[in-house]
């Protein structure tokens, strides 16, 4: 990925429905240049996809949960990925380092959902214990940059 490919992400991370036409007056290449770019970087993973970016709440899905999954014995991440799966209030989950095989984040309507989607997840079978932390407003949520920031 060069200079050019991490302007045009981040025009397309800006307004994903900005025309090659409109990003190539940005970038200085001309509209099937940029569509050529686009394509490769579709190509090569660097663009997952075009997507609508929804408010959760403005859906009905304003109650949100982050929760720590702590399995019993040694299970697999594909395991747990497949297990969770299913349950619908699960939008995101993470592997990660510490005493937590995963952490999970959890959507709802509203408590009682959540509290629902909490006992539906812990009933999984290889699932020992829960730790979850409700969320009580966003204080930040960003895109991620086209180029990292050190």
């Amino acid at each position: 990925m060069d200079a050019i490919d991490q302007r045009i992400v981040s025009q397309l991370v800006t307004d994903a429905r900005s025309s090659y036409a409109e990003i190539g007056k940005v970038v200085g290449l001309s509209a099937p240049a940029v569509k050529r770019r686009v394509d490769r970087l579709l190509d090569t993973g660097v663009l997952r996809g075009f997507t609508a970016v929804v408010d959760p709440e403005a859906l009905g899905w304003g109650t949100e949960a982050f929760v720590e999954v702590h399995c019993r014995g040694n299970v697999s991440p594909d395991r747990i990925r497949k297990r969770l799966e299913p349950l619908s209030e699960v939008v995101a989950a993470y592997t990660v380092s510490g005493a937590a095989d995963a952490i999970v984040h959890l959507r709802a309507s509203n408590i009682h959902h959540l509290e629902d989607a909490l006992e539906r997840l812990r009933a999984v079978d290889m699932i020992d214990r829960t730790v979850s932390t409700v969320v009580l407003s966003t204080l930040l949520e960003r895109p991620p940059a086209p180029e990292p920031t050190r």
